[in-house]
Formats: structure tokens, C-alpha cells, sequence
């Protein structure tokens, strides 16, 4: 990073050693990390790869990191381990919850805060309720935001008709997404990165690529795309043992069954 401090904590005069840091475009992950109170029992949640390797590559320990969907936790859990100070939004109060449980019982060897606040993203009190508790910290700005947010609507969170997995369409869908990341948006220190983790969808027998949908959506609000990465799905909940028959039906149907997702990492722009 020429002329400014870089945003991690690398030592690249030794950056053989960090054969772990993934610097290409596709990730083969493989099995999830289930290390401490990682668990892979929530429908949807994301793989610790990820935020750990976003965080590790662009925030430095003691920063903020912010997550609107936050789920069961993944990048709050991820974010102690690691030293980040991190807040969480979550629509669900029950797994808000469980969420608070899972993530106050790992370990925090660097004294970090983690939050997670009850609420719905697209709401612009949501997102005042947050600026308060990140003065309260004494954070102008967060270092990095993480969006995982539902694939429409392939899994169906909650009965709220706040939750995007019950937006009526793929349009209605995508404005909504795009609401989170203009409220959002403000919060992130201009020049730092946004990570989106997101898939596409089959619908009447046609790809719907959300992916680009919403990379657009984002490149609309100011930002930088910096790269697209693309990342390995391992067998999930919803088609565990169910191989044979996908195969099946994509030879049947003229398909590809979805092995891969999104992730995407965008800079704020300045000004």
C-alpha cells in the first residue's frame, strides 16, 4: 500500500509464511470450520473462513468490523478470535438470542466488545441505534462491513415480512439489499472494504444471478469493485445425502446443480 498505512497487520517481509492467506479467486474451502462455538446447525450461515480471512487481510486488531445479517454469529465469534471489536444486526429476536449465547462463550483473549443488536437493516432507526453504541465505544467509523444477507428467497428465515427471504420478487429483493448497504455505507471510513458473500437462484427453470444483480446495486452506491471471488459450496442441510437425485435432475432438466458462491470485496469510494 504505497503512500498510506496498510490495512492489516502483515509482515510482508515475511510473506512466504502466510500460506494460509488466500490470494486468489477461487476459494476451495472444503469442510467448515468448526473450531469453539462455531456450529454449522443454522440454516444459511456462512462459512469463519470467510470473515477470517476478510478481517485478517483488511482490518488490523482493535478495529471495527460491522455485520447486518448477522445470524447465528459467525462473524462476531470470528471477529473475538481475531481482536476485531465487532457489532452485529439481527431481524430474528429468538436468534438473537442464541446468537448472544454462542458468541459470549468463546474465549476473548484480546479483550474485544461484540454486540449484537436486535433490528431490522433496512431501517434507518436500526442503523442510528448502532451509530449510538459505536460513539459509546468512542468509533467514528467501522474498518470493515460484512453482508451475508439471504439468497432471496432459497431459505426462508423467519414469517416477518421484513426479512428479505420474504421479499415478494427478485426486484423487491434487491432494493431492499441495496437500502442495508445505503444505510450502512455511511458508518464504513471511506477507502475500506465492504465484503458480500451471496449466491444465485433457479426460478421457473431460468438462473437468476443475484450475485451481479446486487454487485451492480453496489456499484451504484459509490463503491469500487476489487475483486470477485468465487468460492466452493459443500454439501448443505437442504440437499445433505441428496447427491444422486440433484445429479439426477440436472441431467434430467438440462441444469447445473449450484456448487459455488459469491465473494465480493468493494472499497468505499472517497468523498
Amino acid at each position: 500500500m504505497r503512500g498510506r498505512e496498510p490495512f492489516h497487520e502483515l509482515d510482508l517481509s515475511q510473506w512466504r509464511t502466510y500460506t494460509d492467506l488466500i490470494t486468489d479467486s477461487l476459494w476451495l474451502l472444503g469442510k467448515r470450520d468448526n473450531q469453539g462455538t462455531h456450529k454449522g446447525d443454522y440454516w444459511g450461515n456462512f462459512v469463519p473462513q470467510i470473515p477470517n480471512q476478510a478481517m485478517r487481510r483488511f482490518t488490523r486488531q482493535g478495529e471495527l468490523v460491522i455485520d447486518p445479517f448477522a445470524g447465528s454469529g459467525t462473524t462476531l465469534i470470528e471477529a473475538r478470535r481475531l481482536g476485531r471489536h465487532a457489532i452485529g444486526v439481527e431481524l430474528n429476536p429468538t436468534l438473537v438470542e442464541e446468537s448472544l449465547q454462542r458468541v459470549h462463550a468463546e474465549a476473548n483473549p484480546y479483550e474485544v466488545r461484540t454486540a449484537l443488536l436486535q433490528g431490522d437493516s433496512t431501517q434507518p432507526a436500526t442503523v442510528e441505534s448502532l451509530r449510538t453504541l459505536m460513539d459509546e465505544w468512542g468509533f467514528e467509523h467501522a474498518h470493515l462491513l460484512i453482508l451475508h444477507p439471504p439468497y432471496h428467497d432459497i431459505i426462508r428465515f423467519s414469517d416477518s415480512p421484513q426479512d428479505l427471504s420474504n421479499a415478494p420478487d427478485v426486484e423487491t429483493f434487491l432494493t431492499q439489499l441495496e437500502q442495508v448497504a445505503r444505510n450502512f455505507t455511511p458508518l464504513l471510513q471511506p477507502g475500506r472494504y465492504l465484503v458480500l458473500v451471496i449466491g444465485d437462484k433457479y426460478a421457473k427453470g431460468e438462473w437468476v444471478p443475484l450475485g451481479f444483480y446486487a454487485m451492480e446495486r453496489l456499484m451504484r452506491l459509490g463503491y469500487t469493485l476489487k475483486s470477485l471471488c468465487v468460492k466452493d459450496i459443500q454439501e448443505n442441510r437442504g440437499k445433505r445425502g441428496q447427491h444422486a437425485l440433484w445429479r439426477y435432475r440436472a441431467l434430467r432438466d438440462g441444469l447445473y446443480v449450484f456448487k459455488h458462491e459469491y465473494v465480493m470485496f468493494f472499497v468505499r469510494n472517497q468523498g
